[in-house]
């Protein structure tokens, strides 16, 4: 579908002769995020360098009534940032500015091009970290981070992407730029329209840049890695390190299967010396920078090491011994994703449970699969220490794509109903997007859902930003 003609003319006339882009491979590139589902088909892709042109693009498209796609590092899972419809594509690439760091404050405000690592690079000389972290921080970006309300590894030391935004800078579909919060910690006046914006995967308002709160480097850390026979033996680990003598900064799993996969796509040796059926991954902090404390935190988990050990906690376990160490075994969890698509086709779902109904949860969804769907491989990871799972289903390589595809519509409809019975969510933190969007009933009520669209036809009457994402209008 080509951009309407009248609007082409206005952009070519308005804007740098960059600005706008028809070119075949920049229209998939851009009009896709890490779904595969949907064929991208944007009618044109626009780069603004700053929040001005932002605006004045958004008049234009409001106007002429032409739908918008926000687009940061398109490392979503929900067809959030797809454009399947002629949409114009709103590219925030070169909008990678970042601020100096305040260090009296603790804040740094950045343009939501900028990519999550490099804002951790940029603040990391001060002793300071925008601690939102995750595998795909070299190329997810914070606009996009903000939108879709990130989680991560860190979570249960941290917290969300929210926790860690003070303001934000944001454009309406009328074109209208809202400057909200600053870099104020406290603000008790109405409403904090912040928290509306974050997580509304770009269908209220285009967020351009933030303000972002920053806290210390973690002091010395260490990692390990634990073998368990079942769920069950994760969560009962869990107990126990969130008791030990640390501050517990990530505590992530993942089944044989996963590891698996890993190995084989990487070329990499087991971790440990017998295969279990369940790993744990975790990574404590202590309490100083300096050497000597990292000295100490090793002293102090060795003793709690035997303990798991010794009260059956784990069947096999490793301790890092040093930094590459710590880094080797932590690309096995972050190497998961990429080695499932590298070595088979997975169905991905993101999921979140009270923590504890993770276990019943997990042996429910055993059955509904074995009973339902005989021969599919469930390829199970998460991040237990905020309740939420990625449950990949691996296509059987005897099984057509596009039966499968068919197939996992309905077995969503299964798992998101499993969800539902769990009081649990069917998205994480991946968001709803397309993809979800026809579930979203199992995880909000229809009068949370019809107060939702009442806020979106309220900023967006012409329904533009991100349209047919989340809800309808």
């Amino acid at each position: 579908m080509s951009l309407d003609p009248a609007l082409r003319q206005r952009i070519l006339s308005d804007f740098p002769a960059d600005f706008l882009s028809e070119e075949p491979s920049e229209l998939t590139e851009y009009g896709r995020d890490w779904t595969r589902v949907l064929a991208p088909a944007p009618s044109a892709i626009a780069f603004p360098r700053n929040v001005d042109e932002v605006s004045r693009l958004l008049v234009l498209c409001n106007e002429s009534r032409v739908s918008v796609v926000p687009s940061g590092g398109r490392t979503g899972l929900a067809a959030g940032a797809v454009a399947a419809n002629g949409e114009v594509v709103l590219s925030l690439s070169r909008m990678r500015k970042m601020d100096e760091v305040d260090r009296l404050g603790a804040t740094v405000r950045v343009e939501a091009g900028a990519i999550t690592e490099a804002v951790h690079e940029h603040c990391a000389p001060h002793g300071l970290t925008w601690p939102v972290d995750f595998a795909s921080k070299g190329s997810s970006t914070v606009g996009g981070n903000i939108a879709t309300n990130a989680g991560g590894v860190k979570v249960i030391r941290y917290g969300l992407t929210r926790q860690w935004v003070l303001g934000l800078e944001v454009v309406l579909a009328s074109g209208e730029r809202l400057e909200i919060g600053g870099a104020l910690e406290k603000n008790n006046t109405g409403l904090d329209l912040r928290q509306l914006f974050i997580g509304s995967e770009g269908t209220l308002g285009i967020v351009t840049a933030a303000t972002l709160k920053l806290t210390r480097l973690p002091g010395a850390t260490q990692v390990m890695l634990f073998g368990v026979p079942d769920v069950a033996s994760v969560l009962r680990l869990f107990r126990e390190a969130r008791t030990g003598p640390f501050t517990l900064a990530a505590y992530e799993f993942f089944s044989q299967k996963c590891l698996d996969r890993v190995l084989s796509h990487r070329k990499l040796r087991a971790p440990l010396g017998q295969a279990c059926e369940y790993y744990v991954l975790v990574e404590v902090e202590g309490e100083g920078h300096a050497e000597s404390d990292g000295a100490r935190l090793f002293e102090r988990i060795e003793p709690w090491v035997s303990h798991v050990f010794e009260s059956g906690f784990a069947v096999d376990g490793t301790l890092a011994q040093h930094g590459s160490q710590a880094r080797e075994l932590w690309a096995l969890r972050e190497g998961i994703s990429e080695s499932l698509s590298a070595t088979g086709l997975p169905h991905k779902n993101d999921v979140a449970l009270p923590i504890a109904g993770l276990d019943p949860f997990c042996a429910e969804l055993d059955d509904v699969f074995e009973q339902r769907y005989p021969g599919w491989e469930i390829c199970l990871f998460g991040h237990v220490g905020d309740g939420n799972l990625h449950i990949n289903v691996m296509k059987p390589e005897t099984m057509d794509r596009a039966a499968f595809f068919t197939s996992t519509k309905e077995a969503d409809r299964d798992l998101f109903a499993l969800v539902q019975r769990h009081q649990g969510s069917i998205s994480a933190e991946h968001g709803i997007g397309l993809l979800k969007k026809p579930f979203l009933s199992y995880s909000r009520s229809p009068a949370e859902i019809a107060v939702m669209r009442s806020v979106k036809h309220a900023l967006d009457p012409n329904g533009i930003l991100n349209p047919g994402k989340i809800l309808d209008l």
